[in-house]
C-alpha cells in the first residue's frame, strides 16, 4: 500500500510508523469501546495519570465513563494463559486533562503492552520498542531507565507516612528537601545516605553501574544492576546503546509498579513523551496471575514538534481565468502532480493562500 505522507499530519506520520513497527514484532492491536464502567477506573485512580474523568449515566443506571486510559482495559480483558506471553498494541483516543491546560482533552495515545509468563527477553524487547518509538520521532532522544525494586527496597526501611513526600522529592531529584523530610523523622544515616546516593546516579550505563555496584551489595541491587547489564548487551546489538541513561528519579507509583520502569525524551520538548515499566502489582491488584510490562507514547506532548504546519499551504498555486483553455490547465495540474507536488489552481491569486510557486494562466500571463 502506498501512502502519500504529504497529506499526513506529523501525530498521523508517527502513529503509522508505530503500528508498523510493533506489527513486525508480532504485536496484535487491541480495539476498545470509547468508554468502560467508571468502577474501574475508581479502584485505581491513582494509576491513571489524572484522577479527572468524564462520566455519564448509561441507559441501564450504570454510571460510564469516556476512557482517560488503555492498559486498565487490556488488563481487564486479558487472559492468564500459563507459559504464553499475549502481545498487544493499540492507538486509542483518551480523555483527559492534559498537561498544561485545565481543560479536558481528546489525545490519540499510541503503546504496547506485553502480559503472561514475563521473562528477561519480554523485558529487554519491550524497552527496545520504547527505544524505536523514540528514534522514530526523533533521531535526538534519550530513554531514561529505573528499577523500582531497587528504590522500594531502601523505601521500605522509611516510615509509611513519609514515604509519599519522599518518592516527589527522588522524582524531583530535589536532595535538600529529602534530607530535611528524612532527618525530622529521625531516619538512620544510613538509608539517608543510600537515598541521596541512588538520587544522584545519573548518566549513561558504563558511568553508572560501576558505582551502583560499588554503593548497594543486597540481592535486590545485584539482581537489579545484571538486568541492567542485560539491557545494555542488547542495546549494543541494535547499536542503541548511547541514547540510554540510568536514573533513579524515574519513579512510577510504586503501589503498582515493580522492576524496570523507564521514560523517553526527545529533543525539543521538555516533558516525557513516553512511559512505562512492569505493573505485576496492578495484574495482582486486578486478580490476574500473569506479569506485565509496557509502555504508551503520550502524542499530545509532541503538538510543538508538528511540521506539518509548515510554511506554505501548497507547493503550486495555478492562477487562471475565463480565457484559459481548460484541457491545459487539466494537464499541468496533472504534471505538477505526478512530480509529486501538490497544487491549488485558483481563479484569482488569494493573498490567503501561501504557496512555493505562482504559475499565471491567466490572459496574457506568465509562469
Amino acid at each position: 500500500m502506498n501512502i502519500d505522507e504529504k497529506v499526513l499530519k506529523s501525530d498521523e506520520k508517527i502513529i503509522f510508523n508505530l503500528r508498523s513497527l510493533y506489527a513486525k514484532y508480532g504485536y496484535s492491536q487491541f480495539k476498545m469501546s470509547k468508554f468502560e464502567e467508571y468502577d474501574m477506573y475508581v479502584s485505581n485512580k491513582d494509576f491513571l495519570i489524572s484522577d479527572n474523568v468524564i462520566t455519564f449515566t448509561d441507559t441501564n443506571g450504570k454510571l460510564m465513563a469516556l476512557k482517560p486510559d488503555v492498559t486498565l482495559s487490556i488488563i481487564k480483558n486479558a487472559k492468564d494463559i500459563d507459559g504464553y506471553v499475549q502481545k498487544l498494541y493499540y492507538n486509542e483516543n483518551v480523555y483527559r486533562v492534559s498537561k498544561g491546560t485545565d481543560s479536558f482533552k481528546e489525545i490519540m495515545q499510541v503503546g504496547l503492552e506485553c502480559i503472561g509468563d514475563i521473562d528477561e527477553y519480554s523485558i529487554c524487547e519491550v524497552l527496545l520498542l520504547a527505544a524505536k518509538s523514540l528514534k522514530k520521532i526523533s533521531k535526538k532522544s534519550v530513554l531514561d531507565i529505573s528499577n523500582i525494586s531497587l528504590i522500594a527496597e531502601i523505601l521500605d526501611k522509611v516510615d509509611s507516612n513519609i514515604r509519599a513526600s519522599v518518592i516527589k522529592c527522588i522524582g524531583e531529584k530535589n536532595i535538600f528537601e529529602l534530607t530535611k523530610i528524612l532527618k525530622e523523622a529521625n531516619v538512620d544515616k544510613e538509608t539517608i545516605d543510600d537515598l541521596k546516593a541512588l538520587v544522584s546516579l545519573y548518566g549513561k550505563p558504563a558511568k553508572v553501574l560501576p558505582k551502583l555496584k560499588e554503593l548497594f551489595k543486597s540481592e535486590t541491587a545485584i539482581k537489579a544492576i545484571e538486568q541492567f547489564e542485560n539491557i545494555v548487551n542488547v542495546f549494543e546489538l541494535e547499536g542503541l546503546q548511547d541514547m540510554l541513561r540510568i536514573d533513579f528519579s524515574v519513579v512510577n507509583t510504586i503501589k503498582y509498579y515493580n522492576g524496570i520502569v523507564f521514560k523517553g525524551f526527545v529533543e525539543g520538548v521538555p516533558n516525557g513523551v513516553l512511559s512505562g515499566g512492569q505493573y505485576d502489582k496492578l495484574m495482582q491488584k486486578m486478580g490476574k496471575k500473569a506479569k506485565a510490562i509496557g509502555f504508551a507514547v503520550y502524542l499530545d506532548q509532541l503538538e510543538c514538534l508538528d511540521d506539518s504546519q509548515n510554511a506554505y499551504d501548497v507547493d503550486i498555486l495555478i492562477v487562471y481565468d475565463k480565457t484559459t483553455d481548460l484541457k491545459q490547465l487539466n494537464n499541468m495540474i496533472n504534471m505538477f502532480i505526478q512530480e509529486g507536488e501538490s497544487v491549488i489552481a485558483q481563479r484569482e491569486n488569494y493573498e490567503k493562500i501561501t504557496y512555493k510557486k505562482l504559475v499565471d494562466m491567466t490572459k496574457g500571463g506568465k509562469e
